[in-house]
């Protein structure tokens, strides 16, 4: 008999998009494509089973997940060897700090990173027997060079940069980030859960994690460590891929990420041109509102992310605002809004960090209406700021 199942779709608030929710300008974690909730319902009809098991549906569940992993690595032009699927982005990127630290133990230095990376990998480097050194960036972002090249020693284990931030859209100088660990020895973790599947993707890195979520699949890790680099897998070992996962991941799941990274890659980057047109659209327009300052790089970005921050108001407050409009955006850090933390990201740009709000994009296929949301966001938002400000008393800026 066929084990139970959970009947519910991994991501289910991608099925109410789907169908159309109005004034959507948060994307995060990411609402599913319908064609890739399509293919996970199917795919339970044939790959209900254990795929380390030997009977034939086991085999026929491995046979499927053998094929999602080799089409995930082709899009991101590594051997499917290589590649190693997770429950979350969040696993996949612990799993990629813990493998590294073990493989790479006998260098006693602290590893190296930016002061912007997501919480969950600052709080697990802070967290290390020898605490990161955290190289800054500049006010749009930017890593500081030099100051990368001087933080990486021959003693340093290994390195930790994102491909581009997941608040502000500033990408990172990978390939000079990468050269300049390359010459110590030093392999480069690149954190790519916010760009993988909306920007071209990286190549510069020895290890690499990426999430399905951010190219309109369900929750999937996906870790990439090239041949050759030192990286060990769990103590005590674990049965799933290789060793290197603690979970097993549903192949159903892993099916549906495929299905979705197929359907994004198939319009030769007109998905990107559109989504930069709006942003540059909604940079434009709060960037004309009186003490509002417009935060990461303008050019070198991701196309789907703008970060604002609003002096004087708090940006809870502009979001209930714009809710009543319709619009649904987000405010405080991308990676821990759950807290009342002002966002670090921000302060390590000597930025405001109190007001902001942040858009982040959903694709297209999911929020046929976006740019038509982007208008209204537009048009309401200097009404919304001085109505904000004046019931505070402030209203000569």
């Amino acid at each position: 008999m066929a084990p139970e199942t959970d009947s519910t779709p991994p991501n289910p608030r991608g099925t109410a998009l789907a169908e159309g929710l109005p004034g959507l300008l948060d994307a995060s974690p990411g609402p599913a494509l319908p064609a890739a909730l399509e293919t996970w319902r199917a795919a339970h009809d044939l790959a209900w089973a254990d795929p380390t098991s030997r009977h034939a549906a086991g085999r026929r569940s491995r046979a499927l997940l053998d094929r999602a992993r080799a089409v995930l690595a082709e899009g991101l032009g590594v051997r499917p060897d290589e590649v190693t699927l997770h429950a979350s982005g969040d696993q996949a990127a612990r799993t990629a700090l813990e493998g590294l630290a073990r493989g790479r133990r006998r260098r006693t230095g602290p590893p190296v990173t930016s002061s912007v990376e997501h919480s969950g990998l600052l709080r697990w480097l802070r967290a290390g027997a020898a605490e990161a050194v955290e190289v800054a960036v500049s006010p749009t972002g930017a890593l500081d060079l030099p100051a990368w090249r001087a933080a990486i020693t021959e003693e340093t284990p290994f390195a930790v940069l994102q491909a581009a931030n997941q608040e502000v859209g500033t990408r990172q100088p990978l390939a000079a980030a990468r050269s300049v660990a390359a010459a110590h020895g030093v392999p480069l973790l690149v954190d790519a859960r916010a760009s993988v599947g909306r920007d071209p993707v990286p190549q510069d890195f020895d290890v690499l994690v990426a999430d399905a979520v951010s190219w309109g699949g369900p929750r999937l890790g996906v870790l990439v460590v090239r041949t050759g680099t030192r990286f060990s897998p769990h103590d005590p070992p674990s049965p799933h891929e290789g060793g290197f996962a603690l979970d097993p991941v549903a192949v159903p799941t892993a099916l549906a990420a495929a299905e979705a990274w197929q359907q994004v890659t198939t319009d030769d980057g007109e998905e990107s041109r559109r989504a930069s047109e709006l942003i540059d659209r909604v940079r434009s327009a709060a960037g004309a509102v009186a003490a509002v300052d417009v935060v990461g790089d303008p050019r070198d970005r991701l196309p789907h992310v703008c970060t604002f921050s609003v002096l004087y108001v708090d940006g809870d407050t502009i979001v209930d605002e714009l809710a009543r409009h319709g619009l649904a955006v987000a405010s405080g850090s991308a990676c821990t809004s759950d807290t009342l933390e002002p966002s670090h990201v921000l302060a390590a740009m000597g930025a405001l960090t109190q007001g902001n709000v942040r858009i982040i994009l959903p694709l297209a296929a999911v929020s046929p209406d976006r740019a038509d949301d982007v208008e209204r966001l537009c048009a309401v938002l200097p009404e919304v700021v001085r109505s904000a400000r004046a019931r505070l008393g402030i209203t000569d800026l």
